[in-house]
C-alpha cells in the first residue's frame, strides 16, 4: 500500500493506493486525524468516512483524487469513478475544475427538529443533502439532529445556508459520518443548487465555508465545481 495525505480547503484525506479493498475497521484506523480515506484501486475511488461508512460521492475527495491522477499520469485531464459516478476533471496546478454531474433538487418541505419547524430542500449530488436557510453558526446543534432525523433513514449531509448576495452564499457543513467539516465540495454544490431552485441566487455561485471558497456553476442540470486540492508535506 502506498499513501499520501491531501487537503481541499482544510478537508483532509489520506489517499491510499492498493490492490485489496479496505475493511471498515481498516478505514476507521487510517482515518484517524483526517476527514476520511480515499482508496484508489485502478480507476476506482472509494470514499471512506471516519466512522467506517462509505460515501457515495465527495466533491473535495474527487478533486484530491483528480490532482493525484493528474500527477501520476502527467495529463491535466483525468477521468475515474467514485461509487456509481464517472467523474471528469481538469487540473491546473493546485486548481481543479470538476464536472460534478447531474444534480437533483426536491421541493421545499417542512420537518420538526427538536420542537422547531424547519423548511429544508433535499438535494442529490450522487449523495444526499438537506439544505436549510439558517444561521451557519448553528450547524453543531442542528447538524447531528438533521443527519439522523427519521425523515432520513439512511442519514443525510446537512448545510445551513446564509444568502449573502445574488451569487454568494455562506454555508455551515455537517457531513454524514464525519460531523462538522471546514469545507465540502458536494455540500457547496447542494447549497448552490437549492439556492438557485428556491430563487435565492443565480448561477454562478461562490460558496464561502470556514475552510475557504468554492465556485459552483450550472449548465443543463449539471454542476461544475472549482477549487483547490493540495498535497500535505
Amino acid at each position: 500500500m502506498t499513501s499520501s495525505k491531501w487537503h481541499a480547503l482544510g478537508n483532509v484525506y489520506l489517499l491510499v493506493e492498493q490492490d485489496d479493498r479496505l475493511s471498515a475497521d481498516d478505514a476507521r484506523e487510517l482515518s484517524r486525524d483526517t476527514d476520511g480515506v480515499l482508496e484508489v484501486r485502478g480507476r476506482e475511488v472509494t470514499v471512506w468516512n471516519p466512522d467506517g461508512s462509505v460515501a457515495e460521492m465527495s466533491g473535495n475527495g474527487a478533486r484530491i483524487a483528480a490532482a493525484w491522477f493528474a500527477r501520476k499520469t502527467g495529463s491535466p485531464q483525468v477521468r475515474f469513478r467514485i461509487g456509481e459516478r464517472d467523474v471528469m476533471a481538469m487540473v491546473d496546478g493546485d486548481e481543479v475544475v470538476l464536472d460534478a454531474g447531474p444534480v437533483e433538487v426536491g421541493e421545499p418541505e417542512t420537518i420538526v427538529v427538536d420542537g422547531e419547524a424547519l423548511e429544508l430542500t433535499t438535494v442529490s449530488v450522487g449523495n444526499p443533502h438537506a439544505v436549510v436557510r439558517h444561521d451557519p453558526a448553528d450547524v453543531r446543534g442542528l447538524g447531528p439532529l438533521l443527519e439522523r432525523h427519521p425523515r432520513f433513514p439512511e442519514r443525510t449531509n446537512v448545510q445551513l445556508v446564509r444568502v449573502d448576495g445574488a451569487h454568494e452564499l455562506t454555508v455551515g457543513v455537517w457531513e454524514r459520518g464525519a460531523g462538522e467539516t471546514l469545507a465540502s465540495g458536494t455540500s457547496a454544490v447542494a447549497a448552490a443548487a437549492a439556492a438557485i431552485a428556491n430563487g435565492w441566487c443565480t448561477s454562478p455561485v461562490t460558496v464561502h465555508m470556514p475552510g475557504g471558497d468554492l465556485f459552483v456553476e450550472f449548465e443543463d442540470g449539471r454542476a461544475r465545481l472549482t477549487g483547490p486540492a493540495v498535497e500535505l508535506a
